[in-house]
């Protein structure tokens, strides 16, 4: 016959073992356990917000290769049936897109250079040159961010017509010759204060004037701020769309933004050919976001921003 003690034995182990352990141990399992539960959600909700995030993406990756007639039918065919690479084709010479990728890259790398030398020689002044009321001016800069763009647009706008500026790119390309813009000012002045001070006066010491320490110490230094900078104006300026549509009138002088907005129409909108435009036109931000993302995230925490 089997006796209950032998029965019970194996199942109480596990239980005599817990209890035989200190209040320590059990509060630092009971901790562990948490922090298991913890990060698995966290990574759960990250997981979720990234598909609901990357859905409208795969959208209109998928109706690029559709034909017309199946890219708004219900439920969704996410896998295209059949696959129409033709779209892509008849997309990019149904407008003149090497004109407008032309046009775009032409304003991204001037907007560039000048954001890049503008924005770093006044971050540096802000940052590094002593002189009366430096925080003062900072403040009224950093205060240049609150104002919203269209409170400006009339007034640059009639400025541009009065100078002759319509329909060239000098009205988006010219103003970021003049300071690069209160973020960008910001961003690089904090990663200049975290420089160390003894590298310029080393250089003082040594004879260099205030434009060598910017142009020759500083400078390579910052590299991650200002790649994060370039990066944010190359997605400026490939996404811009209000200031080419304000200032641009012949089609010869478009942009990619403009080029794609020409594919709506009163009477008729050639969706598979927008969706296969809008693809291709996306591709350049994808890859360099791939390509750059290292610069990006170390000139953002270098730079003082992270939380």
């Amino acid at each position: 016959m089997t006796r209950i003690s032998d029965v019970s034995a194996p199942q109480s182990a596990p239980l005599r073992a817990y209890m035989q352990r200190s209040w320590g141990e059990r509060v630092m399992e009971m901790a562990t356990n948490r922090e298991i539960w913890w990060r698995t959600m966290v990574w759960a909700i990250l997981l979720l917000g990234s598909i609901v995030m990357i859905l409208p993406f795969l959208w209109l990756v998928s109706s690029s290769l559709k034909l017309e007639t199946h890219i708004f039918i219900f439920p969704p065919e996410w896998i295209p049936n059949p696959v129409r690479f033709q779209n892509y084709t008849d997309a990019l010479t149904y407008k003149p897109f090497g004109t407008y990728i032309t046009n775009t890259l032409v304003i991204v790398t001037l907007n560039m250079v000048a954001i890049i030398l503008t924005a770093s020689f006044c971050a540096y002044g802000f940052a590094r040159v002593r002189f009366p009321g430096r925080d003062f001016w900072f403040a009224i800069v950093l205060s240049t961010m609150m104002v919203p763009y269209f409170v400006l647009m009339i007034p640059q706008f009639v400025i541009f017509t009065r100078l002759g500026w319509i329909d060239s790119i000098l009205p988006l390309t010219v103003p970021f010759f003049f300071g690069g813009g209160a973020f960008n000012i910001f961003l690089l002045r904090q990663f200049f204060r975290t420089l160390p001070e003894e590298l310029a006066d080393a250089a003082r010491i040594d004879g260099c004037s205030e434009y060598m320490i910017y142009a020759r110490i500083m400078l390579p230094l910052a590299k991650p701020a200002l790649a994060t900078v370039a990066i944010f104006t190359f997605l400026n300026g490939w996404n811009d769309f209000i200031g080419p549509l304000l200032y641009l009138r012949s089609p010869e002088n478009f942009t990619v933004a403009i080029g794609l907005a020409t594919f709506r129409s009163v009477m008729r909108t050639r969706w598979d050919l927008l969706m296969a435009a809008s693809t291709a036109m996306i591709l350049p931000v994808v890859i360099l976001f791939f390509f750059a993302q290292r610069y990006f995230i170390q000139g953002i925490v270098l730079s003082g921003l992270k939380g």
